[in-house]
């Protein structure tokens, strides 16, 4: 029995020591998580010094190897977190996740540049990488569930986008229009009150910016009109949408969009004399002189060259009519 355990044991030494092909290994690196890596390449990537590490990632990069140019990029932050080259390696983990599509991971990744390296040469860069994205966003690129599935096209999210670009620039290159755009996001939510304050915010802050200004003041405008045409009809939305397109033909008489802004203010005062004649019409078929009358000359002060602020003098001077015997 013994010599057969022995005999046993011996081939399956000698099996051992047979070469063989195995799985690739299974390995684990911060910012990508579980990959297989072949037995072959096991290590030909990383380097002894951050600077050497960060040139592999960067000849990865430029190979159009955006897996590799992540993991190696990862290792700088990994192992020489404090280093100079450290912001050149978060920049590439990001830009390798923006070129795999992987948009929103990629904006997170932005993020870190702009929170752990703020004096860094990449902020910039890093900001309007994030500006774009958000961009694609809001064209109605499709957010990711659980990071894989594409799922719908989110509004919410996307204005939260833009407002991080704004927070962490205020006075960047793509700070205003960033700020235009959380408005735009928020009129395709219908969020239209949201809106107004989006574009009020980006005029407020961006009053020296003639372009900015003036898009935001018709932008709330528009925002305005909206808000007025979304249920029943909204008088006090319709005010404010002409008065503030009436500020915009006031202070931007150059502007190719005064035309339009002057066309919607007829159309608001339209819609404003038709709803005062209503109101007042409602009174008069009442006997409430005085209420009929109060809303005949909204219609007058409205839309004074209509047919109907016509008609609401006529229906004046018949009221006053019939109130005079009864102040006899």
């Amino acid at each position: 029995m013994s010599r057969r355990l022995y005999c046993s044991l011996f081939i399956a030494l000698c099996a051992a020591m047979i070469p063989f092909s195995s799985p690739a290994p299974l390995v684990y690196t911060p910012g990508e998580g579980w990959v297989y890596e072949s037995a072959d390449g096991l290590g030909k990537w990383r380097r002894a010094r951050a600077k050497d590490q960060l040139e592999v990632a960067q000849q990865a990069f430029d190979k159009k190897d955006y897996s590799l140019a992540q993991r190696a990029a990862a290792r700088v932050i990994q192992v020489w977190p404090l280093s100079d080259y450290a912001p050149g390696a978060q920049f590439l983990i990001a830009r390798s996740l923006e070129l795999k599509k992987d948009d929103e991971r990629a904006f997170n990744e932005y993020q870190k540049i702009i929170e752990k390296y703020p004096k860094s040469d990449k902020v910039k860069e890093a900001l309007q990488h994030q500006y774009e994205i958000s961009l694609r966003f809001l064209k109605g690129q499709r957010f990711k569930l659980w990071k894989y599935i594409p799922f719908l096209p989110n509004m919410e999210k996307t204005a939260g986008l833009f407002e991080k670009v704004v927070n962490n620039g205020p006075y960047s290159d793509v700070a205003p229009h960033a700020q235009l755009r959380i408005g735009a996001a928020q009129e395709k939510r219908r969020e239209y009150g949201l809106a107004v304050a989006a574009y009020e915010r980006a005029l407020d802050r961006y009053h020296d910016r003639p372009v900015i200004a003036s898009d935001a003041m018709f932008r709330a405008g528009s925002s305005h009109q909206k808000q007025a045409q979304a249920a029943d009809y909204d008088q006090s939305a319709a005010g404010s949408a002409i008065e503030v397109f009436t500020d915009f033909v006031t202070l931007y008489p150059e502007d190719r969009r005064v035309p339009q802004a002057q066309r919607v203010i007829a159309q608001l005062k339209t819609e404003q004399a038709r709803g005062s004649y209503q109101i007042a019409q409602y009174y008069e078929k009442r006997k409430k002189w005085s209420g009929a009358l109060i809303y005949y000359n909204e219609v007058v002060l409205q839309d004074p060259n209509s047919a109907q602020a016509n008609d609401a003098r006529v229906r004046i001077d018949q009221i006053k009519q019939r109130q005079q015997p009864a102040s006899n």
